[in-house]
């Protein structure tokens, strides 16, 4: 159930954040929010993270993009079957990435490509805009990782006790 509510909260928020910004701004347009740091920028991205595959033709690069989101997916539910148990930071670390993916893939499947808006910059030098599918896709794999971590550790001190 708690994967379903994270997975289903991600996706909603993602799009209507998504459509919000395509409603307000015009392609390229942004608003400064705080200045030298971090403004709402429409931008669309037809590539992968940092625009990776962007120049590659649209039928082959969305259906890389789409059938490699799926696959992903798939692996997603099989992996939060075996080890969701373990902990339930599993089972959020995985849900926030299926919902990010899936995201992301709406976007591909519905415009072609990816609506990024949140834009980070340190004076001119910028971070490459993302949006909250490509968030709850970073925070997610670092909180499975982080708990991947700590089981590693705790297994590690349990072994040790044990000889």
């Amino acid at each position: 159930m708690r994967f379903a509510v994270i997975f289903f909260l991600v996706v909603c928020l993602d799009q209507l954040t998504k459509l919000w910004v395509v409603q307000h701004f015009a392609l390229y347009e942004s608003s400064t929010v705080i200045p030298g740091l971090f403004s709402l920028t429409y931008l669309t991205n037809t590539g992968a993270a940092f625009g990776i595959l962007a120049g590659q033709p649209a039928l082959w690069r969305q259906l890389f993009f789409v059938v490699v989101a799926l696959l992903a997916l798939v692996a997603i539910f099989f992996l939060h079957r075996k080890i969701s148990a373990e902990s339930r930071w599993y089972t959020v670390s995985l849900a926030l990435i299926a919902g990010g993916a899936v995201g992301n893939l709406i976007d591909r499947v519905r415009l072609g490509a990816v609506v990024d808006f949140l834009d980070f910059y340190l004076s001119t030098h910028h971070w490459p805009a993302f949006n909250l599918a490509d968030s709850a896709i970073t925070v997610g794999v670092a909180i499975f990782l982080l708990v991947n971590f700590v089981h590693s550790k705790r297994e590690g001190r349990e072994s040790q006790t044990e000889e």
